[in-house]
């Protein structure tokens, strides 16, 4: 039996006229044939409106579907996602509040880069997510880091009272300010994972060793340090944020610096633009950006024999236009060669660890072929590199468990630009 292609539309939808001229040529009948509105205007777009009433989801409505988003979104690299096929699902009646699409999003700021509409994800997802968390429909394994965080001032849910234990049996003197009793030069925003992660902590020992070599006047608060929050607000747990940044800027106005040097680039996120409307006002500087400006004093004199390529964070990145300094600070390594990925700088791909993505491998795993980091791994591989260098604590647990998942284990290590910078000083790494 053949297809049946009888036409589908209402007869009485459709203008034509029977005899027809324009300038000139004969456009009679079907060549001036004309609908009524088209289909899409019939769509009950309740869902979509829930969107867009929110205070920071207007500009969900604002998509034409170019998909221009579509090419550059991480997460459709390895699944089926992005903001223009979030808004075609918001029209046909996804209630978007349940859905796991509201929790897939890295707040990667890629797609804005592109949008021609400027449809804003970074207002979006986290006005969305606000609504979730307080109807309680938060995924488990994310619900858990929330409890943890606000128990415990950390997402790893440890006691403060260890953020203090990497600088045990370290060569080099990491003071509390709170025992200075006066001003520093540098107050060091640690963080979670540096504070409390194997392989977090081996980075913040090379970075207390280089700080001390360059002679830097530092201290660190140590147990009065609690997550700065700008991955709860991401992810939608505003009040979370609100609490973890009053109990932050409290702590860090009780003390005199000139500098808040931070390790993590989502720290340096929140203290530069979400802390001064709390009354937090400080002279941010990323750690990275610090050293590539005295890279003169470094004294980088051994050889760093590695290939190395570099993983741009999302948040130091495209979120902070902060590309120059940790490329700065690895063309100065003696004796290594520097290769970019195809993805690099303003389109650098996403470790999948931002707007809550670093506690959400479980949901994720349902939607994608393979995890963000493992992809951003491979691209490694595929440059030739034997070193991948980061300058972002989520990226180091991420890529490490990269590594071995995609079986490149002894093919490429990873490694935080302080560890690198260490070795080419003559520094211990241990």
């Amino acid at each position: 039996m053949g297809r049946d292609v009888s036409p589908k539309i209402d007869p009485s939808r459709v203008r034509e006229h029977e005899t027809f001229e324009l300038d000139g040529v004969d456009i009679s009948g079907h060549w001036n044939r004309m609908f009524e509105q088209r289909v899409i205007f019939d769509y009950d777009v309740a869902q979509l409106d829930r969107v867009t009433d929110l205070d920071g989801g207007e500009s969900m409505g604002w998509c034409y579907q170019c998909s221009q988003c579509i090419g550059v979104c991480p997460v459709d690299h390895v699944g089926d996602y992005g903001p223009r096929k979030i808004f075609r699902k918001l029209q046909v009646g996804m209630d978007f509040f349940t859905s796991d699409d509201l929790w897939l999003c890295t707040t990667c700021a890629n797609c804005l880069r592109v949008c021609p509409k400027e449809v804003d994800m970074l207002q979006i997802m986290p006005a969305a997510r606000k609504e979730a968390v307080l109807e309680g429909a938060v995924p488990a394994e994310l619900q858990d880091v929330f409890e943890k965080t606000a128990r415990y001032g950390n997402p790893l849910g440890k006691n403060p009272k260890r953020r203090i234990a990497w600088t045990k049996g370290l060569e080099v003197d990491v003071p509390l300010v709170s025992e200075l009793g006066r001003k520093v030069d540098v107050l060091w925003w640690v963080s979670d994972y540096p504070s409390y992660h194997p392989r977090g902590m081996e980075a913040s020992r090379s970075l207390a060793r280089v700080l001390t070599k360059l002679g830097i006047d530092f201290a660190i608060l140590g147990a009065e340090e609690r997550h700065d929050g700008d991955s709860m607000l991401r992810a939608g747990e505003q009040g979370l944020f609100e609490m973890l940044a009053d109990q932050n800027i409290e702590a860090l106005n009780s003390y005199e610096f000139d500098v808040l040097l931070t390790t993590d680039p989502h720290a340096y996120n929140a203290f530069v633009h979400e802390y001064p409307e709390r009354g937090g006002n400080y002279n941010v500087e990323h750690y990275a950006r610090f050293l590539a400006d005295r890279i003169g004093d470094l004294n980088l004199s051994e050889d760093v024999l590695s290939t190395v390529t570099f993983h741009d964070p999302c948040y130091l990145g495209r979120h902070n236009g902060e590309y120059d300094a940790p490329r700065d600070l690895i063309e100065a390594l003696p004796g290594a060669n520097f290769v970019e990925m195809w993805r690099n700088k303003q389109n650098g791909y996403c470790c999948g660890g931002g707007g809550g993505g670093m506690w959400l491998d479980g949901l994720a795993a349902e939607h994608q072929s393979m995890r963000l980091s493992e992809k951003r791994v491979l691209e490694a591989v595929e440059t030739g590199a034997d070193t991948l260098c980061v300058v972002c604590p989520y990226e180091v647990s991420r890529f490490e468990d990269a590594v071995k998942s995609t079986n490149n284990d002894g093919a490429l290590v990873v490694r935080d630009i302080s560890e690198l910078l260490a070795e080419a000083m003559g520094l211990s790494t241990a």
